[in-house]
């Protein structure tokens, strides 16, 4: 069972974290009612609490222990967690009394819920590593090339069964041992078929070399892990992973690999829709629909299948704005284009088509700011055309986005358009801030009203 735990181990993690978070909270109902500071509460006023703790925890991710984190990682993500926990607790749950043993009740539900939630913590971690030092949740790696400390990782590797990291062995030229796959230029012929999960790179390894492994990477979603050397020359701010005492670094690691920055993106995301959805969508849809209605028959939503993160497939939803016909995914809308209709030219123009795209902002699918997706025929031809297409499907797809926002929105008319799209897309990734979002919302609002140029 490689990938597949990884779908149904958050939901285990998650119902096990709430029913423990019940259980220690009503031990600690208990204690304090000992101790005479708390005079106690019912099941059901608990229950609210433990929806929250559950709430605070799948927000942060806890579910997500990494397999070569250790127990120490693992009691700090509860602390955090713990923190949020009490201050809400603190301010909005009613049962606790106000007066001078107020904070003791507060540290009387920290101290119970740090030894339970944390004794199950270390367990659930302890059963991770015995179940994957059993071979199961593992992940597939190779070394490029063989030298230097590279044969050190690969002792890690087979010492340490509990990462779950199955090393399938080196791509190098000269290296002639039973665990030497071929030669570095043959990697690129072999390793599609290894389903790989993880490439660590020599740190002699050519930088031509190093840099063709890291695009093929990106191309194919894998993980590279640059081991350290005096040669290293990238210029980017580099992450660390650690092994035991052996540490690797993680080359292609970008700013929404962070929890925190991904929670923050997230958390941004839901709002926003959630309050267009409420205020807006709510009477746009009707209107728009009847108006599509009205003027030709079909759908009042026109969906179409597009790649989303990881080059993962989801139907992207935009109000109908032409008339039903078989060119759809194939051909750009283009300039008094008959396809298009009147209410559709003007949804069109003031960009109101691509409004029930917040639906799939809720529905995890895209993001408010992101690349642009495109449709999946011309995602097939622009990645035989631009180096390193597929990177720009690394995050969640935008309904906005820097490129769009630089002046390269609406039709493709020649290379020197999407070749620029990428590269702002690719700039955007690798160097996103919460507040690079606000920017382009803010510009993107500027564009709506005093650029419609290439709206059509």
């Amino acid at each position: 069972m490689k990938r597949r735990f990884d779908t149904y181990f958050p939901w285990l993690f998650i119902t096990s974290d709430f029913l423990v978070s019940l259980i220690s909270l009503s031990i600690a109902n208990v204690f304090l009612q000992l101790t005479g500071v708390f005079e106690g509460a019912s099941f059901s006023a608990f229950l609210p609490l433990s929806l929250l703790w559950l709430l605070i925890s799948s927000l942060r991710k806890d579910y997500k222990i990494g397999r070569t984190d250790e127990y120490d990682h693992t009691i700090r993500n509860l602390l955090a967690t713990l923190l949020w926990f009490l201050g809400v607790t603190a301010i909005l749950w009613t049962p606790l009394q106000n007066g001078n043993f107020r904070w003791i009740q507060i540290a009387g539900l920290g101290v119970t819920m740090i030894f339970f939630m944390g004794s199950f913590r270390v367990l659930v971690h302890m059963f991770l590593r015995h179940y994957r030092a059993k071979g199961n949740n593992y992940r597939n790696a190779v070394i490029v090339g063989k030298g230097g400390t590279s044969p050190r990782l690969a002792d890690v590797f087979r010492i340490r069964k509990d990462f779950g990291i199955n090393f399938l062995g080196y791509f190098d030229d000269e290296a002639d041992c039973n665990q030497t796959r071929g030669g570095i230029t043959d990697f690129f012929g072999e390793a599609p078929k290894l389903d790989l999960d993880l490439i660590y790179i020599q740190e002699q390894l050519d930088p031509s070399l190093v840099k063709k492994v890291i695009d093929f990477a990106d191309e194919n979603y894998i993980k590279v892990k640059m081991i350290p050397g005096g040669s290293l020359q990238l210029e980017k701010n580099l992450s660390f992973s650690k092994y035991g005492d052996f540490f690797v670094i993680n080359v292609n690691e970008i700013p929404l690999d962070h929890p925190l920055n991904s929670l923050a993106k997230r958390t941004f995301d839901l709002v926003f829709a959630s309050l267009v959805t409420i205020f807006i969508l709510s009477w746009l849809i009707p209107l728009v629909g009847i108006l599509i209605k009205l003027e030709s028959r079909g759908p009042v939503f026109f969906i179409q299948k597009r790649n989303g993160v990881n080059n993962n497939v989801f139907n992207c939803l935009k109000f109908r704005s032409m008339t039903p016909n078989d060119y759809a995914d194939t051909k750009q809308a283009t300039k008094n284009d008959p396809r298009v209709t009147r209410i559709g030219s003007f949804l069109r123009n003031s960009s109101l088509d691509e409004m029930p795209q917040f639906l799939n902002v809720l529905m995890g699918d895209m993001s408010i700011v992101g690349p642009r997706p495109h449709t999946i025929p011309m995602n097939e031809t622009f990645k035989t055309q631009i180096k390193r297409y597929n990177s720009r499907h690394k995050i969640r797809p935008g309904i906005t986005g820097l490129a769009q926002v630089r002046g390269f929105r609406g039709e493709i008319e020649n290379t020197h358009q999407i070749r620029s799209r990428v590269r702002l897309d690719y700039f955007y990734i690798n160097n996103w801030s919460f507040f690079l979002d606000m920017g382009i919302m803010v510009k993107t609002i500027h564009e709506l009203i005093f650029n419609r140029e290439n709206a059509y």
